[in-house]
């Protein structure tokens, strides 16, 4: 990779004074050691300027390999630069497989983990739940390794760490036996249908994902993805709570080429190429478009998706696509999860900041009655004093980066505005 300093999108700069590429763990020791300010980097998919920094970004691209899998325990370590698209074709050959995995599995582990990344489904958590055991080194060049089996409550407030705590370098996962899917994509569905049956039909399969720009009365497409059981795959319906099967497979924001999407028309296929929208061997784009998404408990899930309706005409000259999925609760600190089953409120925007920028406020305000949490890599404008109404655990998690970080090694202006509500 070169020495760009930005991200994916284009619209964040980093703003580092270097950029290290390590292709080991002792290499990142020595950095971290040298280092007055550094942060990790990731695959570069957040909107938000959570890995910028001044100092030393920390690349963890050349630290991708499956270290082990362990078929009796079901879990694999991996290194923390590992993308999905290369994760889940290993596991599968080994006979295992993620439970969950995000649209876009060219994203690395490390990162999605420690943003709290997510996929959907019912009894799916977000891809942080996998964790088992990370391996981070601190700000004093130390190796430093934490489990769910060792650690107590530390461990869940460490797994979402935002890059606070130290450079994770390794995961442990929790795995599944391999399995495979098939995704039908229906077209048209009734608003007031989903906000008439809205737990029937997030229910109604392993996973569902709605798609909208919120123009009219009707969700543009609803991506259901089936799990193929020993007794095969169920037939198509001809009909899902009023929306029709498409007869071409289809893109999320519409348009003329699906060729970047996984396969669809109930064609079965292996976990890893169906979970996600898009496929492992092709990026979705180019990246020209902006990112924000909210997390509203499920119990307020049809009094959200009114909200939003009611702001359609004020979203669809800015939005791309928006998309809607189920997440469970979990116990991490910082997912925005944390506690409570939620659904997930994405937005893809236009590459137009100053228009976002004025939606986003407008956007949180409807939200608000709704305790609506927003996603740490993606854009918000939510004040510090709100995250800490939203986040019970956030006083804790400010203790455990002191205990790790005390002279704020890793800290960077993000984290010191949302975390701490410095200027």
């Amino acid at each position: 990779m070169g020495e760009s300093r930005r991200n994916w999108a284009g619209n964040q700069d980093y703003g580092a004074a270097r950029i290290h590429y390590p292709e080991s763990v002792a290499e990142v020791r020595r950095i971290v050691a040298d280092a007055a300010k550094v942060r990790p980097l990731g695959a570069r998919h957040s909107f938000s300027a959570i890995a910028a920094t001044p100092g030393d970004l920390l690349s963890l691209d050349r630290l991708d390999r499956v270290l082990d899998i362990d078929t009796e325990r079901r879990t694999a370590t991996v290194e923390a630069g590992i993308r999905y698209a290369a994760l889940g074709s290993a596991l599968d050959r080994a006979g295992l497989a993620l439970p969950n995995l995000a649209s876009l599995p060219h994203i690395s582990v490390a990162g999605a983990c420690a943003t709290a990344t997510h996929g959907s489904g019912d009894g799916n958590g977000s891809l942080a739940t996998a964790v088992a055991a990370l391996e981070l080194v601190t700000a004093d060049g130390d190796v430093l390794t934490l489990s769910r089996a060792r650690d107590g409550d530390r461990f869940p407030g460490a797994v979402v760490g935002l890059g606070g705590l130290g450079v994770v370098t390794m995961l442990t996962l929790d795995l599944v036996p391999t399995f495979a899917m098939a995704q039908v994509v229906y077209e048209d569905l009734p608003l007031a249908t989903l906000l008439a049956d809205f737990e029937a039909i997030m229910s109604s399969a392993y996973s569902v994902s709605l798609f909208t720009d919120w123009r009219g009365d009707r969700i543009n497409q609803v991506w259901v993805k089936r799990r193929v059981t020993d007794e095969g795959l169920p037939a198509t319906p001809a009909e899902f709570f009023g929306a029709c099967p498409a007869t071409e497979e289809r893109r999320p924001s519409g348009g003329p080429s699906a060729g970047k999407c996984t396969a669809q028309l109930g064609v079965p296929g292996p976990w890893y190429e169906r979970l996600p929208h898009f496929r492992p061997d092709a990026l979705p784009s180019i990246g020209a478009e902006l990112q924000s998404e909210y997390f509203v408990p499920r119990a307020h899930a049809v009094a959200a998706l009114r909200a939003v309706a009611a702001l359609g005409d004020r979203l669809a000259p800015a939005l791309v696509i928006s998309e809607v999925r189920t997440i469970a609760a979990d116990d991490l600190w910082l997912s925005p999860c944390h506690g409570r089953d939620s659904v997930g409120l994405h937005f893809t925007w236009r590459a137009d900041w100053p228009a976002v920028a004025a939606l986003l406020p407008l956007l949180e305000a409807r939200l608000a009655p709704f305790d609506a949490r927003p996603h740490w890599g993606k854009l918000f404008a939510t004040t510090p004093d709100r995250l800490g109404d939203l986040y019970p655990r956030l006083p804790d998690f400010r203790a455990l980066l002191h205990d790790h970080d005390p002279a704020g090694e890793f800290r960077n202006a993000f984290l010191d505005r949302h975390l701490f509500g410095a200027a």
